[in-house]
């Protein structure tokens, strides 16, 4: 049974027991609802959740828990002798997968038996052969121990798969007889549904920060793994970067976050003047009509995806500013050799980044009151001195706010320095040249057939922790300072 057939059929039985459940309550009523405690549709909502819920819940630990225990147990069957010399046990463990989905492929398509898929015995060579007939992929040939593993990768699948359905089928329904069974008119279904109702609300909302719990977590092992294999001291206070997989890397943090810094403040050196400067015209000066079009426009740059503005950056900008600065360029400076460089990252991330700024300063701008400006006016100052000496200063803890949000975006931004910035780590102030940022060294030790007991790829663990830390703090303060305005005026 398909997982989406199987959840087809709790659905189904949630139904079947919502409609039950209210049957049952009206019947214990004798059809007068003003007997019953809650109204009808609460019973019905009280079986189609203790049904479903419960159900859904061992699912998906069922689902997540599975997997794991599989591929402990049938990695411990493979001999230390059937891994070869320089590979790892996780790289026989993906080929043994790759071969149990080839032999449940082959199967389907009746490429062979579910005997001979079995057979522990069978011809290595043939066996090769019939599932690279059937369109498998395999990206070794198959040996004795890797087959033997399949099948036993094959057959606990199967039979987990097997026990999950039953299980998760008798728990709906021995929940929807359970809740039909108490159902009566003085059952308080009200009650327990808004209980459940928020206890699940409470589960989604605790989603996020289990989510990030888990992802600083796996980040802090791994970085500790790191710092196990490599100097923290050379990590934090060294000036050079440079990973060699073959011994001797000097991994520095400090020129990474040089590039990343450097073409961040020129990002916001774009976004923020046009920003705030498009932010004060549309809830200052701009009528109705220019207002509802302008804004959408302006905010269509937020939802254009970052790769497309890479290529904007690598095909357009890069090339322009080249004609510009290289030798031969209008200016005639020399000062440009490639369209790879900090300027050309920087001025594309601001152009990104302007709906950011516009945005959420437009936002502080309108949440100033509106007294204070007719306080102003009515002092005789003019309008423009009341946006200068007024609202900007009383928005101004909000726009800083939305400034430092825009600079934590800034700094983990990818594509675009993947793309524009270059892949050369050093200190430098010359904004014409290539330099590289934390994100585009994540992107690059962690591609590729790597080793992950290495300390030049366990490096991209510890690069993505500090980069975590530094964009929690400015979002950190960030808040704080938003939150703090808005207290001043709400």
């Amino acid at each position: 049974m398909a997982l989406s057939w199987l959840l087809l059929i709790l659905l189904a039985l949630a139904v079947i027991g919502f409609f039950a459940g209210r049957s049952r309550a009206l019947a214990s009523a004798g059809g007068n609802v003003r007997d019953l405690h809650s109204l009808p549709s609460y019973y019905g909502y009280n079986v189609a959740l203790t049904a479903l819920v419960p159900a859904v819940g061992v699912l998906i630990v069922w689902l997540l828990a599975q997997p794991m225990i599989v591929n402990s147990t049938v990695s411990g069957l493979i001999p230390d002798q059937a891994v070869p010399e320089g590979s790892e046990r996780g790289l026989i463990m993906s080929e043994v997968r790759r071969v149990a989905y080839g032999l449940d492929g082959a199967v389907a398509s009746g490429a062979m038996t579910e005997t001979q898929a079995r057979n522990g015995n069978a011809d290595i060579e043939a066996l090769t052969k019939t599932l690279k007939d059937a369109g498998q992929v395999l990206t070794q040939d198959i040996t004795q121990p890797i087959l033997v593993a399949a099948q036993k990768f094959r057959s606990m699948t199967s039979t987990g798969t097997v026990a999950m359905q039953v299980v998760v089928l008798a728990l709906v329904l021995l929940g929807a007889a359970f809740a039909y069974v108490r159902t009566h008119k003085e059952f308080r279904a009200r009650n327990v549904v808004e209980q459940g109702v928020l206890a699940l609300l409470l589960l989604a909302a605790s989603i996020a920060i289990l989510t990030t719990i888990g992802i600083v977590l796996s980040m802090l092992f791994e970085t500790m793994n790191f710092f196990q294999l490599h100097s923290w001291k050379d990590f934090f206070f060294g000036s050079t970067w440079a990973p060699n997989f073959r011994g001797g890397s000097e991994l520095s943090i400090l020129p990474l976050l040089w590039g990343t810094l450097y073409i961040s403040v020129i990002a916001l050196l774009v976004a923020v003047p046009i920003g705030l400067f498009a932010a004060i015209y549309l809830s200052e000066y701009a009528s109705g009509v220019t207002r509802s079009i302008a804004k959408p426009l302006l905010e269509i740059l937020a939802g254009i995806p970052t790769i497309v503005y890479g290529l904007f950056a690598l095909l357009t900008v890069g090339p322009a500013l080249v004609s510009m600065f290289g030798d031969g360029g209008m200016l005639g400076v020399g000062w440009m050799a490639s369209s790879n460089a900090v300027l050309t990252a920087g001025l594309v991330m601001g152009i990104m980044l302007i709906p950011f700024v516009s945005s959420l300063s437009d936002d502080i701008i309108n949440a100033v009151p509106q007294t204070m400006r007719d306080g102003s006016l009515g002092l005789g100052a003019t309008h423009s001195e009341t946006v200068r000496n007024v609202i900007l200063p009383a928005a101004l803890p909000g726009i800083v706010g939305a400034i430092l949000l825009a600079a934590s975006r800034a700094i983990g931004e990818t594509m675009i320095v993947v793309m524009a910035a270059g892949a050369i780590a050093k200190f430098s102030g010359n904004p014409f040249e290539a330099m590289t940022t934390i994100t585009t060294r994540i992107v690059s030790q962690l591609t590729g057939d790597t080793d992950f007991a290495s300390p030049e790829t366990l490096v991209a663990f510890a690069l993505g922790l500090t980069l975590f830390i530094i964009t929690l703090g400015l979002n950190i303060f960030a808040l704080y300072i938003v939150r703090k305005y808005r207290e001043q005026y709400e």
